[in-house]
């Protein structure tokens, strides 16, 4: 068993490094005051099937891509935070006591973790967080203990050595959602306080729900649906490979019958998988509605689809823009960045670990 560091700091900048089913994101950013500044970033496609359902199973191929981003960001720095699947995570609040040195905190979780971790200790990276007294009982803190298997991290780490970065540190995906969220909460009804909030991050492949309560996670989960199924129907209608079919997804240029056929047709599955996941949140906790869907993710990038979203679950539906009061470098380009928006919140959430 090793304490694998999973939320650690560290001093010099670090990127957000988002490696995705389809491609690496990488975001620097600085701050002056209370301002962020987008210093560099790069998206990176990745080879078909060099990580599946958010597992790596190309190093090589993902260190290349990760090399790639760096060269082609311009970044100097040498760090890199990544995030591992919430799904590959097993999360736990145990009671501990106050009174422990730090040192002694870890001796402690590192005896009683075999409690709370079903693999052998041996297999799993482990770290923990306080998170502050525990709510009745004043001798206890509430620590927050994160556990994930070795392999998980360990391929994470190696493809971003690969690349020529070292990671600094690993997060998980929900954590880095939740870190990302206090870059959105002004665009949100009363800025997310009191207030619950689904975060619908559609991917390529997977679709991920995470619900904040008062600007906390409550609730994550992970559905295999995402915008490969669009590209796979643009192929097989329009006669085109897949790159090609990508490539048109995003640029235009398919025959007019595309939007009625296809992209209204996907943007209603898009709803009706958001009406789903929601669905299994409400049959799982005590709740029965969220005041605000914010969609995330390369699709929400398609136009008027929180309009669609919206109409069909009558909930307010925003598209995620964690850089609307940033400022940006003269290297960035507004349009891509504003594009590209919505598919980095993750990758926001990361960059902000240099912060800590």
């Amino acid at each position: 068993m090793q304490l694998a560091r999973l939320f650690r700091r560290t001093k010099g900048p670090i990127v957000g490094l988002d490696i995705s089913s389809t491609a690496v994101k990488l975001l620097e950013l600085s701050r002056n005051g209370g301002r962020y500044r987008v210093e560099s970033y790069a998206v990176e496609p990745l080879p078909p099937n060099s990580v599946v359902e958010k597992n790596i199973t190309d190093v090589e191929a993902v260190g290349e891509a990760v090399r790639r981003a760096v060269k082609r960001s311009g970044t100097r720095a040498r760090y890199a935070a990544v995030a591992v699947a919430g799904s590959s995570v097993i999360t736990k609040i145990i009671p501990m006591p106050a009174n422990l040195t730090d040192d002694e905190l870890e001796a402690q979780i590192e005896l009683e973790a075999d409690q709370y971790v079903p693999y052998p200790l041996e297999e799993v990276s482990l770290d923990f967080e306080v998170l502050g007294p525990t709510e009745r009982n004043p001798e206890t803190v509430d620590v927050l203990l994160a556990a994930c298997r070795s392999e998980n991290v360990e391929m994470r780490t190696a493809a971003v050595e690969t690349g020529g970065l070292q990671a600094k540190v690993v997060d998980v995906e929900a954590y880095a959602t939740e870190n990302a969220f206090s870059l959105i909460a002004e665009q949100l009804p009363d800025q997310g306080v009191d207030r619950t909030i689904a975060v619908v991050d559609v991917g390529a492949t997977m679709t991920t729900l995470n619900v904040l309560h008062d600007m906390k996670m409550i609730y994550t989960r992970d559905q295999v649906f995402g915008g490969k199924q669009l590209t796979e129907e643009i192929m097989r209608r329009y006669g085109l490979s897949y790159e090609e079919a990508g490539m048109a997804k995003r640029q235009g240029g398919l025959p007019e019958n595309y939007l009625s056929e296809v992209l209204e047709p996907f943007k209603e599955a898009m709803a009706q998988q958001v009406s789903r996941s929601l669905q299994f949140f409400f049959s799982s906790s005590q709740y029965n509605h969220v005041d605000h869907i914010v969609l995330a993710g390369g699709s929400a990038s398609i136009p008027d689809v929180n309009e669609v979203v919206q109409d069909k679950l009558g909930v307010e539906t925003s598209i995620a823009n964690p850089f609307a009061s940033m400022s940006l470098a003269p290297s960035v380009k507004p349009q891509t960045l504003s594009n590209d928006a919505p598919a980095l919140l993750i990758t926001c959430g990361l960059a902000l670990r240099s912060f800590d």
